[in-house]
């Protein structure tokens, strides 16, 4: 997660506003060197503009030398590597073309699915973004990839073609997929890559239960488009007098936080405007950039009010998913139903270095009641272990079925019990 700074640069001229957003916009300025303090970029220039950076802003400044050669190191990932303190496994670097399709324009090109190894013979779509080319053709979240022009995938699997089988990441690059879906059926499509829209909000739905209605939606990233994708769901379940929510964020990293806090204040609404929603500390060179942030609805409109509200995470839900849980149980009742999250109760404030954003952490984060620093995970309510066998929503897959049961029952089902045994 990221708070807004503006870095103008001829590459991007834009506000730069990764991984986290402040909610209103105003975003504290955390020195660094300038661009222009240098007069090249070559290597050494960039390490040492980083390495001073990194005195001034980096959360663990005072654990770094006093000194280094910046004529040491090949470039500054390597330096990166050489700096970073054991707590942190989440600085990185990114060029400006990665800052730019992950973050602003979130587009590629492709089939439109996420897969995953789910064995030695068997990929699994993780997901599927509507309206690219595989959700035309009918793929949809717990389909099998079978074969690829005719070869199992099983064979390129084993012989470690499968990737390359699936071809250059181009617009027009065609092959004819095979897959099963769940029930068994199978299904042959000569598929071809296209620009692909990474829509964040994914299987939006209303359950009807004793009479209640219960909203669902997986929120899969928090990106520029997050806002407009949230509004679109909550006015879906304003219109169903919606009583009960489950987001579901399994393998959400994180993003903007602005829309963490757009996701959470529409969830709670009268319940939480007007509080805090997260403070960022810096380190005591920057404590004056301190800030609370309230909880806003950002680019909302819908709001349901709730006092209570059910997330289902995986260790793949990260930084601004955990936020919600986070910044909300002070607040409202949160009920957490999956494995334990991955921990990160930090974030970054992006800096352009040359042709780069550098993204080394800045600041924590906690809440309302001062609590953060969960570099072990948030630990579920009910611990419930991720399998991918049903689409979005359905009370086939192990974490919604748990989430069903939760709200029928005001308890974890007993599968959840067997497998916190099972796990350890």
């Amino acid at each position: 997660m990221t708070i807004n700074k503006s870095i103008i640069s001829v590459a991007i001229a834009m506000s730069l506003s990764a991984c986290g957003g402040s909610s209103g916009g105003n975003s504290p300025n955390t020195g660094g060197s300038d661009n222009s303090d240098y007069a090249t970029c070559s290597v050494a220039d960039q390490n040492q503009r980083f390495f001073d950076y990194m005195k001034d802003d980096y959360f663990w400044a005072s654990q770094l030398p006093e000194q280094v050669d910046p004529e040491a190191f090949d470039d500054v990932y390597e330096l990166l590597e050489e700096l970073r303190v054991p707590e942190d496994s989440y600085s990185y670097i990114l060029t400006e073309e990665e800052y730019e399709s992950l973050f602003v324009t979130a587009e590629y090109a492709g089939f439109g699915f996420s897969q995953q190894q789910v064995s030695a013979s068997e990929i699994k779509l993780r997901l599927v973004y509507r309206d690219s080319p595989a959700w035309e053709a009918g793929m949809r979240r717990a389909d099998s990839i079978i074969a690829i022009d005719g070869v199992p995938t099983s064979e390129l699997l084993s012989n470690g073609s499968y990737n390359d089988a699936l071809g250059e990441p181009e617009v027009g690059v065609t092959r004819e997929i095979t897959w099963r879906k769940p029930s068994g059926e199978e299904m042959t499509a000569s598929i071809s890559k296209d620009t692909v829209e990474t829509n964040t909000v994914m299987g939006a739905q209303v359950w009807s239960l004793d009479q209640r209605a219960i909203g669902y939606f997986t929120l899969d990233s928090f990106i520029n488009r997050t806002g407009a994708d949230l509004n679109e769901a909550f006015d879906q379940f304003a219109s169903a007098n919606v009583e009960e929510l489950v987001i579901d964020v399994r393998y959400n990293g994180g993003g903007l936080i602005r829309y963490a806090n757009q996701a959470a204040t529409q969830t709670a609404g009268t319940n939480v405007q007007g509080k805090t929603f997260v403070e960022y500390r810096f380190n005591e060179q920057n404590s004056n950039q301190n800030e609370a942030v309230p909880f806003g609805l950002v680019d909302g409109v819908e709001q349901l009010d709730l006092d209570s509200v059910i997330v289902l995470t995986t260790g793949a839900s990260c930084s601004s998913s955990e936020l919600i849980i986070n910044s909300l149980k002070p607040h409202v009742d949160v009920t957490v139903i999956g494995n334990r999250t991955c921990g990160k109760p930090v974030g970054q404030v992006p800096e352009q270095l040359c042709d780069k954003v550098t993204f080394a952490i800045n600041f924590e984060t906690v809440n309302s009641a001062g609590e953060g620093r969960y570099f072990d995970g948030i630990a579920p309510t009910c611990r419930v272990t991720d399998r991918i066998v049903a689409d979005w929503g359905s009370s086939d897959d192990p974490l919604t079925g748990a989430a069903l049961s939760y709200i029928e029952n005001g308890q974890c089902p007993t599968t959840s019990a067997s497998n916190e045994l099972a796990e350890g």
